[in-house]
């Protein structure tokens, strides 16, 4: 999970100011914050006795009585006590970077922890505590937690922590005293280097991440050095309303799928913890768009079960404990829908690092009584906005669309605006590519965190235009800064529709693009693309991305088989235009090849100051006769 990170003050500067002043400074910068209309934490403020992060003493009982009534939470419940009795019989963590990052360890010694914390809050059974110290001590004994790359830090800390609060009543005084330093030293005392703390003025999960993990830190030893832990934790309520501004107004999460469940939930992890502690969020929650994002996240999970990956997410989903945080704040139960569909599945919840918080924050819900929602279709503004179609909640075979709007820009951003992802028959036939590890792209010397517009993260296949269902104009990339928005969306159930301007992105090669993707009729899909040439020759290219076998049947006609299912795909305008499949093979060696999968799409030329449109119908009806559809222009298309 990377963001380039800087400062916008000098840095020659920082480099001379000591990190108390940074600190200082960080808190004037951010005085104007809403959170700091309200009363700030002390050093003599009143905090409970351990255990008090997330879960107080004798709270466990509370859960105990649940998973009595509530099936669903007791198999969690069995998971987390089987997964702690398998790590009690792996080897211990050791200190081994992956490249430049200490975060694999880091994230599996936290998942251990809070399996094994959790395992004896609600056991009391001896060996998850004499397991768990033993993680603790050995992620104590590591030199540093790797303070250059901080994420490794602010997971390292989190993991303890949480074990530090929770074992804490049982640990030897001589394990408290070391695990109480490394917290102090290697966690907290770390991040008041400037040069490991860009991340304070940062608008990303970074900042979300490294936040969550100073104050859980800050939480555990509070007792032992008050001034310094309510530095910390005040620092942190003022800078983490910068990533949570990011999701006004609608709840957007600019970085997408994956990064949504990894920095959100560390900020609800944040909003828990000095909730429970502080009784107050400090006003971080009051009129934001933060709270909204629940219902962006339950709509970009298509009816296959797989993600809207747009960005550098992976497709396949897990259980997201950080929703049932949000349900509860809502009081609304049918944004788990999904969550309850993972826990059917039953399949990796082992490997949810926060699955114990979900028996936290889940405690008060009846998950067998969670209904569908009621809305199909959503769309949302922001900076990387996105709209989402969808015929039915309950059936797996239903018809799903995700459109991208947006922005190249934004943090993890791809050049994929106007790509769309398809579900039906239980299939996903459009698609887009799961990221490739960051490691093996660094270690070829590519810049993968500059967003110029000729950075060398702009050649690599998955992240540039040509490898996305969308347009390619003059064979150029899109423009980095271009954003473009949802100009309309319909959720009329004969016509679920949404249409973006996607002429921000490609101002310097066309006069106007715009993009409109319905499900008509609820059986088949539309995707209408109205082009305005300017005064130079456009030559337009249109890619769908699938790992469907691709049979063209005749020159406007393509049946798409996968896993014994087919759709059909017809190209309706511009005339002459004819169907044909692109390798997805990558320009460098290093590149993952991209196996399984294909482009199909067409071409063709605008002459300058021309008009054209073109129209893609896909269904699931292979026989259908769409040559006599009436097509109308976008603006003519139904709006909320």
């Amino acid at each position: 999970m990377e963001v380039n990170c800087k400062l916008v003050v000098n840095q020659p500067f920082i480099n001379r100011i000591s990190a108390h002043m940074l600190m200082l400074i960080l808190l004037i910068f951010f005085s104007s914050a809403p959170a700091n209309s309200q009363s700030k934490v002390i050093p003599e403020s009143k905090i409970p006795g351990h255990p008090r992060i997330l879960l107080l003493k004798n709270e466990e009982k509370e859960i105990l009585n649940k998973i009595n009534t509530d099936s669903s939470l007791a198999s969690v419940h069995r998971i987390i006590l089987k997964e702690c009795d398998y790590i009690i019989r792996q080897p211990l963590p050791e200190r081994i970077l992956k490249g430049r990052r200490l975060l694999e360890v880091s994230r599996e010694t936290y998942r251990r922890i809070f399996f094994l914390a959790y395992a004896w809050r609600t056991t009391q059974n001896q060996k998850y505590l004499q397991r768990g110290e033993k993680e603790l001590l050995a992620a104590c004994a590591f030199s540093d937690w790797n303070p250059s790359h901080f994420l490794d830090v602010a997971e390292m800390t989190t993991a303890m922590a949480i074990g530090y609060d929770w074992f804490y009543g049982a640990l030897a005084p001589s394990s408290k005293d070391i695990i109480k330093k490394s917290i102090l030293i290697k966690g907290l005392k770390s991040s008041l280097d400037s040069k490991n703390n860009s991340w304070l003025t940062a608008n990303t999960n970074w900042n979300q991440v490294c936040n969550a993990g100073m104050t859980l830190g800050a939480l555990a030893i509070f007792e032992d050095d008050p001034k310094l832990c309510s530095e910390i934790i005040n620092r942190a309520i003022t800078s983490i309303t910068l990533p949570m501004k990011e999701y006004d107004p609608d709840g957007n999460f600019p970085e997408g799928f994956g990064y949504w469940s990894y920095g959100t939930t560390y900020n609800v992890l944040f909003l828990s913890a000095i909730q429970k502690a502080f009784q107050s969020d400090f006003g971080l929650t009051a009129n934001s768009g933060f709270l909204k994002t629940a219902y962006y996240m339950l709509h970009m999970i298509g009816s296959t079960g797989l993600g809207f990956n747009y960005s550098d997410n992976a497709a396949k989903g897990n259980l997201n404990p950080a929703m049932f945080w949000f349900a509860d704040r809502l009081n609304d139960h049918s944004i788990l829908f999904m969550e309850k569909n993972y826990l059917k599945r039953n399949k990796n919840l082992h490997r949810v690092r926060e699955l114990p918080a979900l028996m936290i924050w889940g405690k008060g819900i009846n998950i067998k009584s969670i209904a569908e929602p009621k809305q199909k279709t959503w769309a949302g503004q922001g900076a990387n906005p996105v709209a989402m179609l969808r015929t039915s909640w309950k059936s797996s075979s239903s018809i799903f669309v995700g459109l991208k709007a947006g922005s190249p820009y934004v943090n993890h951003g791809h050049m994929d605006v106007g790509e769309f992802v398809l579900d039906a028959l239980g299939e996903r036939w459009a698609m887009d590519f799961d990221p490739q590890s960051y490691s093996t792209i660094e270690e070829k010397g590519i810049d993968l965190w500059s967003k110029s517009q000729t950075s060398s993260r702009w050649q690599l296949y998955r992240l540039n235009n040509n490898s996305h269902s969308t347009l390619t104009i003059n064979d150029q990339p899109q423009l980095v800064k271009g954003v473009a928005r949802i100009i309309q969306s319909s959720d009329k159930p004969e016509f679920l529709s949404a249409v973006t301007d996607l002429t921000p992105v490609y101002q310097s090669q066309i006069k106007k693009a715009q993009r409109g993707v319905a499900i008509v009729g609820g059986k088949y899909v539309l995707v209408q693309d109205e082009l305005e040439a300017s005064n130079v020759q456009a030559k337009v290219v249109w890619k769908m991305l699938t790992t469907a076998q691709v049979n063209l049947t005749n020159p406007t006609t393509a049946e798409l088989q996968l896993n014994n299912k087919k759709v059909v795909v017809k190209l309706l305008e511009p005339k002459g235009a004819v169907l044909k499949v692109w390798s997805t093979k990558p320009k460098f060696d290093y590149e993952d090849p991209n196996e399984g999968t294909q482009m199909l799409g067409f071409e063709f030329v605008m002459a300058p100051g021309t008009k054209a449109k073109s129209t893609i119908i896909i269904s699931t009806e292979i026989k259908s006769d769409f040559s006599k559809l009436e097509m109308r222009p976008l603006q003519l298309w139904p709006r909320q």
